[in-house]
């Protein structure tokens, strides 16, 4: 199966956070390549796990994903198209 998602990285401290937000997997890393390696090290043991255990289609389905059976591939409904950082002032 074909998986599109999007992977968010933050630095906190000395770490770098990986987080996929369609599918609500998070890692972290000691650097940004490892924080990302190691999301998509969780990522795919899920993933092997649901498979295992036949809940993989419904997990896709709960975090909203489409599934095209003829392609393989697994697209979410939802897509980011933008972010940005904002300050306000809160009293």
């Amino acid at each position: 199966m074909q998986l599109q998602f999007t992977i968010h990285i933050w630095k906190k401290g000395d770490w770098f956070l990986a987080k996929c937000p369609e599918l609500d997997f998070i890692s972290q890393g000691t650097t940004r390549d490892e924080a990302e390696k190691n999301l998509m090290e969780v990522m795919q043991i899920q993933f092997e796990e649901m498979s295992l255990m036949g809940t993989l289609d419904d997990y896709l389905k709960e975090c909203g994903y489409d599934f095209d059976k003829d392609t393989g591939t697994a697209t979410p409904q939802a897509k980011m198209i933008g972010s940005e950082s904002f300050e306000m002032q809160v009293v």
